[in-house]
């Protein structure tokens, strides 16, 4: 048995699901999210709990066991509390600013690095070298932070770049002089 997929998801006061063949709706205070979750998994919600089973011990069905209680999970989780990943911008002239919904970000190209954020998802700057990603997706938000970091990735010389506020990175010794 799936040791993340036999875990019961708990469902917190004010969070509604639906579940109609094999889309799952969840609504909460933040919002609502809808997932297409694989047809074999069954999906049952008894007293405020909700367990996801397999039909079978078959390859296939173990490896969606687990990966369906946690998208789930992390739809009951979005709608309740949301998610939000904080980058930081290390280097010499290296800024951000916030114009209407988008972040404008100077980085040492020639040009400005206008960053729109999606649908559902919120962008903060608290600083100039900090950028907050907020929003009730946990896809939507880690890919929108990767493609910020993307921009001008933490280089291993000096650390310049864009890096989550948690990443190490490892540093490299430079050339040794004579």
């Amino acid at each position: 048995m799936s040791r993340i997929g036999k875990k019961p998801i708990n469902i917190p006061e004010g969070v509604e699901i639906t579940v109609s063949d094999n889309l799952v709706t969840v609504k909460g205070p933040k919002g609502q999210l809808n997932k297409i979750i694989p047809k074999d998994m069954n999906i049952e919600i008894k007293d405020n709990v909700l367990t996801v089973t397999r039909p079978s011990d078959s390859g296939p069905h173990r490896a969606l066991h687990g990966l369906s209680r946690s998208l789930i999970n992390n739809m009951v989780e979005g709608v309740t509390k949301g998610f939000e990943k904080t980058l930081e911008l290390v280097g010499v002239g290296y800024r951000a600013t916030k114009q209407g919904d988008n972040v404008n970000i100077a980085i040492g190209y020639s040009h400005p690095v206008i960053i729109e954020p999606g649908e559902g998802i919120e962008l903060d700057v608290p600083a100039p070298n900090k950028i907050i990603v907020r929003g009730i997706d946990k896809e939507a938000v880690g890919l929108l932070a990767a493609n910020i970091r993307d921009v001008r990735r933490p280089e291993p010389y000096k650390g310049k770049g864009i890096k989550y506020l948690d990443e190490k990175i490892r540093r490299k010794v430079g050339k040794a002089g004579k």
